[in-house]
């Protein structure tokens, strides 16, 4: 089945880089709980909680740790999932597909909804990795673009490329 996501620069934030990572590698260290914690946040941020139930409609759960100790839980749900190949979760809903109150997000580290896009593809190298949110508006946009989503999005990849270096394949 073919995606029915169409590109909007106003509504969506991306990014591809090519990482000298195998593929097993990367998806490892985004669909497993021990292996995503270590590198999720930018540091000095630390991931302390996870949950993940890889499936549409299955949870992806993270507590973010501030620098000063405030923790900031964040629920989600997955929409697609392809093996080693792309991870669909959005904010907007809760396990079960069921949608999320916005007075939810209060003490979220996001105060607005967005879906999150994850496509990897093998090269001979490693892997291209395409990292895509997309928001329901402008102001979401331009804020979590504001937030330094390219800043830390990269970040925290490089994390994830420094950690998955030294897990075993």
């Amino acid at each position: 089945m073919a995606s029915t996501y169409q590109p909007n620069s106003k509504l969506d934030l991306t990014f591809e880089r090519v990482v000298d990572v195998p593929i097993e590698l990367v998806w490892r260290a985004w669909t497993t709980p021990e292996h995503l914690m270590p590198w999720f946040c930018p540091l000095p941020w630390k991931t302390v909680e996870c949950e993940i139930d890889l499936r549409p409609g299955g949870i992806f759960s993270t507590v973010m740790r501030s620098p000063e100790g405030q923790d900031f839980p964040n629920e989600g749900c997955y929409l697609e999932v392809k093996d080693k190949e792309k991870l669909v979760w959005t904010n907007a809903l809760l396990p079960g597909f069921r949608p999320a109150a916005s007075s939810a997000k209060k003490d979220s580290t996001v105060e607005f909804m967005f879906t999150a896009m994850i496509e990897m593809k093998a090269l001979a190298q490693g892997t291209r990795y395409t990292a895509t949110v997309i928001h329901a508006d402008e102001a979401g946009c331009k804020q979590h673009a504001q937030m330094g989503f390219h800043e830390g999005w990269g970040k925290a990849l490089e994390q994830l490329v420094a950690y998955a270096k030294k897990m075993q394949p």
